[in-house]
Formats: structure tokens, sequence, C-alpha cells
């Protein structure tokens, strides 16, 4: 199994699971919203991780990728804001919380599917 099909699927199991804490504690609207910031963050992490396994850990490639990434990251989050005033489809705290946490939680889970998990001893 390739790192981007682990990554995924370990992706879509946090969100399932942020999405089943969602429904329990949520009113329609409020769980439309997470929903919502599920299926635009899934696809986003998912083409920043694909994009940063392309190329090699600790090269200009890489960190360039890692920029773009949080660049697109960042304007994703702003975007939707954006959206969210504009048009009051989806309520903006729930929406936009899901959002800036799904891709939080998920950004914490890349090193270990990037195999930098473990730290290196600089002494030796």
């Amino acid at each position: 199994m390739t790192p981007i099909l682990r990554y995924t699927l370990a992706c879509t199991g946090v969100v399932g699971a942020a999405v089943l804490v969602a429904a329990v504690t949520l009113d329609g609207p409020g769980l439309a919203g997470v929903l919502a910031a599920a299926g635009v963050a899934l696809p986003v992490q998912i083409g920043a991780f694909a994009a940063l396994m392309r190329v090699g850990v600790g090269t200009n490639a890489f960190l360039a990728a890692w920029v773009g990434g949080t660049a697109v990251r960042m304007a994703v989050v702003g975007l939707a804001g954006w959206a969210l005033v504009a048009s009051p489809r989806f309520p903006p705290l729930p929406t936009l919380l899901g959002l800036a946490g799904f891709f939080f939680v998920m950004l914490l889970m890349e090193p270990r599917f990037l195999g930098l998990g473990a730290t290196r001893d600089l002494t030796e």
C-alpha cells in the first residue's frame, strides 16, 4: 500500500470520526457546515500531501511544495470565510472551525506518513 493511500485512509478515518462527533453534538445546519468543511478539506489536504510525496525530503523542491501547500490551505480558509459571509448557506462558526481543525489535524499527521516520525541523533 502506498504512503498516499495510507495517508488518505488515515485522514478519512479521522475526518469520519470528527463528523460522527459533530452529528451527535450539532444541530442540522451546524452538521451541514462540518460536512461541507470535511468535503473541502479532505481533497485539498490529500493533494498537498501527494505533492510532498513526489519530491525528495530535504530538497528545495520539498520546501517549495510545503510552502505551496500551506498557501493553498490558507487561501481555501480565506475563500471559505469570504463565501460564508457572502452567502449564508452554512453557519460560519462550525464550518470555519471544522475546516481549520481538519487542516490542522491532517497537517500534524503528515510527518508520520512522510517517514519523518523519528528524529535523528545529530551528535553522531
